[in-house]
């Protein structure tokens, strides 16, 4: 246990009149609260938001970014560790991403997002 910081003669005198040592209590009202500007930054860093919301944006703009052709067929699932897991209707369509496409749909997601936020793409039948 740490040891009890030694307290005023009014902490004191108040402890012995309340019959109960509050002085921790007291103490621990006194710390004035943080402005939410100061505490903000540090909570996004802490909680990673901002890859979190880059990531939720890959689906928002996967049909603007990628041909019509392949999101008729792709599309996806989300983003984990840096790797973007893509849904593709069916095998044909997946040899076809796997084989043709699948390095300028990671060209063109890295230069929108960053080669921090999609650094792999996962393409499953599913």
């Amino acid at each position: 246990m740490p040891p009890k910081p030694k307290s005023s003669a009014r902490a004191r005198v108040l402890a012995q009149w309340r019959g109960v040592d509050l002085t921790s209590l007291e103490t621990g009202r006194a710390v004035r609260a943080r402005q939410a500007a100061d505490v903000i930054p540090s909570l996004l860093k802490d909680l990673k938001l901002d890859s979190r919301r880059a990531e939720a944006e890959v689906g928002k703009v996967w049909n603007e970014l990628i041909d019509p052709n392949v999101t008729a067929h792709a599309q996806p699932a989300g983003v984990r560790n840096g790797t973007l897991f893509v849904v593709v209707d069916n095998s044909v369509w997946l040899s076809e991403i796997v084989r043709y496409r699948r390095k300028e749909i990671l060209e063109r997601l890295q230069n929108s997002f960053g080669k921090s936020v999609i650094q792999k793409i996962s393409f499953r039948v599913g």
